[in-house]
């Protein structure tokens, strides 16, 4: 089976970009909008619609195969490649992507990705989405080609076990704190909230005070509607905001994320992010050198990587380094689907807990991707997207895994 043609079609994701340094100096807030001056190249007002570009493959029997390039919430932040807007890539792959791709054979995802993904463009290489959505359509036009799931395209390339169970799910709140983690609640959502604590006089607090007495309200929340035996993970992205009311201070930091560890207690919780000194290196070392705080401490809070930790070499680096307990594998900024796969079978390998994140500023059919690659290579946990509505993103992940293990269960490929 051979692509027959590559069409384009600009869209929607399910969030928006946002300029994190200006969020980070206390943009003000207008409505839905900011204002004021930006401070990440690339933006024109701190808050812009969310774009992707559907890439479509004609396959030679009439199907198509499709994925969306997206690119993360806080592009161009942390070391992140920059803003991802459909016109300024859309003639790139109806010209020289296009001529690459018409006739090629369809035996092999890994190779035909590797292929691809590799390639550069007038001497650069291809924007992340790009190859983020390249890779998507890729493996569907594989999975079509040999008449099976994405999920067992993925499991006879890397040689996995064929997935029984799913993944458990984590699912963010946005700015609507409150409202959100009682919907979690109520649809047992296993790891929660996220939280969304991007500032530090606003969510997190100048001493912490705020975040901690947040969590006092989720867990009196999990008493009063939950389950009785509904016990969630308590996951926290702050933004590297610890690290900044703390002025670095990793001894007064630790020392914070222990009053943390005893507000959620008994419940196992995770910070991710908890500093952003500027750089990669200073990252890796500052939180290594947390971690081992914490460790000493008897301490069981894990902190998560996300800032800095961005390729697949990032993740290899910081695994190494000890530096996190837990590693975000945030999948718009691996570029290609493969390395995710790849990624989160490193972290495996090594002992490192692995986190298949991604951003709210995705789009369905990533999400739908992302479960086909989260059930083969098994991370611990998985990101519900896109959006910030808590349902949406929800119900696109959880049924698509459903509905794969109950095809796999039934022995039936896509057909």
């Amino acid at each position: 089976m051979k692509i027959l043609d590559v069409i384009t079609a600009p869209g929607l994701t399910g969030f928006y970009f946002d300029d994190q340094g200006a969020i980070k100096q206390d943009a003000e807030e207008d409505g839905f909008a900011y204002l004021g001056p930006t401070r990440t190249p690339g933006f024109k007002a701190i808050r812009h619609k969310g774009e992707s570009l559907s890439i479509l493959l004609r396959l030679e029997d009439g199907q198509v195969a499709w994925g969306d390039c997206a690119a993360v919430q806080y592009s161009g932040a942390g070391g992140r490649d920059p803003l991802f807007l459909a016109r300024d890539f859309r003639p790139l792959v109806e010209g020289p992507l296009r001529d690459l791709l018409i006739g090629r054979e369809l035996h092999s995802f890994r190779e035909l990705a590797g292929s691809i993904n590799t390639q550069q463009i007038g001497g650069r290489p291809l924007h992340l989405a790009l190859q983020y959505g390249l890779s998507q359509a890729l493996l569907d036009a594989v999975a079509r080609a040999r008449r099976k799931l994405m999920v067992e395209i993925l499991v006879d390339e890397y040689d996995l076990p064929r997935p029984r169970e799913g993944v458990p799910v984590f699912a963010q709140t946005g700015d609507d704190r409150y409202m959100n983690v009682d919907k979690m609640i109520i649809k047992e959502v296993e790891v929660i909230p996220h939280g969304l604590i991007n500032n530090v006089r606003k969510k997190l607090g100048s001493r912490g005070e705020k975040l901690l007495e947040y969590i006092r309200w989720i867990k009196s929340r999990i008493e009063k509607i939950g389950g009785e035996n509904y016990r969630p993970v308590l996951h926290f992205d702050v933004y590297g905001t610890i690290g900044i009311a703390f002025a670095g201070n990793l001894e007064a930091m630790r020392d914070y994320l222990l009053q943390v560890e005893e507000a959620a207690a008994p419940l196992q919780v995770r910070i991710e992010g908890p500093m952003d000194p500027g750089s990669k290196r200073e990252q890796i070392e500052q939180l290594a050198r947390l971690r081992r705080l914490l460790d000493d401490s008897g301490s069981s809070l894990e902190l998560v990587a996300d800032e800095w930790c961005n390729t697949l070499q990032d993740i290899r680096d910081f695994v190494q380094a000890g530096a996190g307990h837990m590693i975000q594998i945030k999948t718009p900024d691996l570029g290609g689907i493969e390395n995710t796969v790849e990624a989160v079978l490193y972290c495996r390998e090594q002992g490192a807990a692995a986190y298949q994140g991604g951003t709210c500023n995705e789009t369905d059919r990533s999400a739908r991707v992302c479960v086909h690659a989260a059930l083969a290579a098994r991370p611990q946990q998985m990101l519900a997207k896109p959006g910030m509505g808590v349902d949406e993103g929800l119900m696109i992940v959880r049924n698509e895994m459903n509905r794969t293990l109950a095809l796999l269960k039934g022995g039936k490929g896509s057909g």
